[in-house]
């Protein structure tokens, strides 16, 4: 393994400084939480191994989102980061071949490029709407292929595939002999209708998602795999075991409230990033130098400028923080060009959001 650090994490606010930006709309997730936000006490627990697996309970409330799964198809793992690692490390090697549709979240390109296989990007684009290309994807299997990545809904784009897409992805990934993944982190923020678990699809695919964009939770660090692959997970369980053996005991109980209370949890937030979700569309309607593909799901964005802005793309992220003290995530987080940036609008509150849009209209005009 060779690592490397990846610009998105480089330059995150929390390594940049949260007191060195007014107006942050680089996040990919919602508000953070408090234990006090939501009515949490953590009880006097006894910190002990906890189960491999994770606390029977809290998979067993992750497998009910739908049809399909079962508690022993979930593992809990240290983040959707921790579970991608897992699953990279435990099927990938130099020899083996990945097709990971692009732009990605960089863990998704940067853990495969360390292990050192070979991957077929196959690159979305604005003019189709960032929409898969079945044919292109098709055509990219080898015999040495052992994972097509995809993330649904999309980060950065917010763009979400369709059921009968990813049906048919989880077709080719099957004829072709390898596995499916899908990274659905944001499938509880499908604005327009959440598609079934991805690992319902096969025993072939595989579903990673997490706590953290949804809920507001990044702190605890809870994430999962789900595939009903017995096989697969226990070699997945294994790996988990060789990294940290358990998950956190504290975590795990916080990560178990929280799925008793999805529901209740989700249906404001849900309704509130639908809003900020028009919000955003009426600004660009009015801002001449940028144009976007409209997102479905996350609460995120990928605006790209028409044209270039006064003295560049590196100039204007600098215009932008030092004038107008508003942050967003440039294409080269995503492997992009800088005239795309992702626009987060579930993080900040609507003040700093509306205050945002205001400073990114001003830093295109130089």
């Amino acid at each position: 393994m060779r690592y490397v650090r990846m610009p998105i994490e480089v330059e995150s606010p929390e390594e940049y400084g949260y007191a060195r930006i007014r107006y942050n709309l680089s996040e990919s997730s919602v508000a953070d939480r408090k234990l006090s936000a939501l009515g949490l006490t953590i009880p006097d627990l006894t910190l002990l191994y906890g189960e491999h697996r994770g606390r029977e309970r809290l998979r067993s409330l992750i497998a009910a989102q739908g049809e399909g799964i079962g508690r022993d198809d979930v593992l809990i793992t240290t983040g959707a980061a921790g579970a991608l690692f897992i699953i990279a490390t435990a099927l990938l090697g130099p020899r083996d071949h990945l097709i990971v549709i692009r732009p990605n979240y960089a863990t998704n390109l940067e853990t495969p490029r360390a292990i050192g296989c070979a991957t077929t990007h196959i690159d979305l684009n604005f003019e189709t709407g960032f929409r898969i290309d079945l044919e292109r994807i098709a055509a990219s299997f080898t015999p040495t292929t052992k994972i097509l990545s995809v993330t649904c809904p999309h980060n950065p784009t917010g763009v979400m595939c369709s059921e009968a897409e990813l049906r048919a992805l989880a077709e080719l990934a099957r004829s072709s002999g390898c596995c499916l993944l899908v990274d659905e982190t944001y499938r509880d923020l499908a604005l327009d209708g959440a598609l079934p678990p991805a690992a319902s699809f096969g025993d072939h695919v595989i579903g990673v998602a997490s706590l953290s964009k949804a809920y507001g939770v990044p702190g605890i660090r809870l994430g999962w795999i789900a595939t009903t692959n017995a096989k697969l997970q226990e070699t997945f369980l294994a790996a988990k075991e060789q990294i940290s053996i358990c998950g956190s005991v504290i975590d795990e109980w916080i990560g178990e409230q929280i799925m008793e209370n999805r529901n209740a949890i989700l249906e404001p937030v849900l309704a509130e990033m639908r809003r900020r979700r028009q919000l955003v569309g009426d600004w660009i309607a009015q801002e001449e130098r940028l144009e976007w593909v409209p997102p479905s799901g996350g609460v995120v964005c990928f605006p790209r400028m028409r044209e270039t802005p006064a003295g560049g793309t590196e100039a204007f992220y600098r215009r932008l923080l030092d004038e107008h003290g508003t942050y967003v995530g440039p294409g080269h987080w995503f492997e992009m060009p800088d005239i795309y940036f992702r626009l987060g609008y579930g993080w900040p509150t609507a003040s700093e959001l509306e205050a945002g849009l205001d400073g990114i209209s001003r830093a295109l005009r130089g």
